[in-house]
């Protein structure tokens, strides 16, 4: 039986008095200071620039900010967005399952998709779908002893918002498939062994236990691929397709306002941007309450944005 021993520390009074004389100097950081004063000095020449130079014709940047056109655009912009977004998180969804199949075949094609769309750039892909008809003339379905039950024109369905709803889901499908496969991989095999061993099927595994759990893992960056993908539709400009840009060139090209006009698109694109930040951020907190810390709502958003740390409680 070991028996437990006191220690105490003597200090002597003479010190004591000696120590509690000392004059506590806070370190003195001129790097932040320095740091900061420059990040304000730039700040305020680029301010002075925006603002004193009439090159930027603020008056006709306002005057465009709603117009009929840019509206237009801006919605279809959206809508772009949207429809792939959605359409890539399904396809996607169904590329990572069959990356982590048991299958060697479905791996394999899985494997080779992520490949090809991953690497070739979308701007060709979008280019590559417009011209479809180049390679194939028509689409009909023909069944023997019954004959062609329809037939239609390529360029009579290939239409240049079609191609662009074609052509960047697939190409957005291969990234997400990636995020979507590391989201699956965090979630520990156990789970999935121990769930199997009950009898439970594969496709309800994934169902039940492995993709709610991965939700969490894949909300950041599949936040950060929507954001990606709103400035990607700037693409289909090259295939005529009404998007914002394309509806802000159309414009300057006849009044000749380019600056303006791209400051109108920026502005819209910053705008949306600003509000899919919002959203992802109320997202992840709610796939992420187990982790939420007892701080108010707007500290923890003001950390998340701003990236500031929790203070120690």
């Amino acid at each position: 039986m070991g028996v437990a021993h006191s220690t105490e520390i003597r200090i002597e009074p003479g010190v004591a008095e000696a120590v509690s004389r000392l004059t506590v100097v806070p370190q003195r950081r001129y790097g932040i200071w320095v740091g900061t004063a420059l990040a304000l000095l730039v700040a305020f020449f680029i301010i002075r620039a925006f603002a004193s130079n009439p090159a930027f014709a603020w008056p006709t940047v306002v005057g465009y900010l709603f117009h009929p056109s840019v509206m237009r655009g801006l919605g279809n912009t959206l809508l772009l967005t949207v429809v792939i977004m959605l359409l890539a998180i399904v396809v996607g969804t169904v590329i990572a399952i069959m990356r982590v199949s048991p299958s060697p075949v479905l791996r394999t094609f899985a494997g080779l998709y992520v490949w090809f769309f991953r690497g070739v750039p979308a701007l060709i892909q979008l280019i590559f779908w417009f011209n479809l008809s180049l390679l194939v003339r028509e689409v009909s379905l023909t069944i023997p002893f019954v004959g062609t039950l329809f037939s239609i024109r390529t360029n009579d369905f290939m239409t240049p918002f079609f191609s662009a709803v074609v052509a960047l889901s697939l190409c957005e499908a291969g990234y997400m498939a990636e995020i979507i496969r590391a989201g699956i991989k965090s979630v520990p095999s156990g789970q999935a062994e121990a769930a199997s061993a009950l009898g439970m099927p594969y496709r309800m595994i994934l169902k039940r236990i492995t993709l709610p759990q991965a939700m969490r893992f894949v909300l950041p960056p599949t936040g950060n691929e929507a954001i990606n993908l709103l400035k990607m539709t700037s693409l289909v400009t090259f295939i005529a397709v009404d998007d914002l840009f394309y509806s802000a060139q159309s414009i300057y090209a006849r009044t000749f306002e380019t600056i303006p006009l791209l400051i109108v698109v920026a502005f819209w694109y910053l705008a949306v941007v600003s509000i899919m930040s919002a959203g992802q951020h109320v997202l992840e907190r709610h796939f992420g309450r187990s982790d939420t810390r007892g701080d108010p709502t707007a500290m923890r958003f003001l950390r998340n944005v701003f990236g500031l740390r929790s203070v120690a409680r």
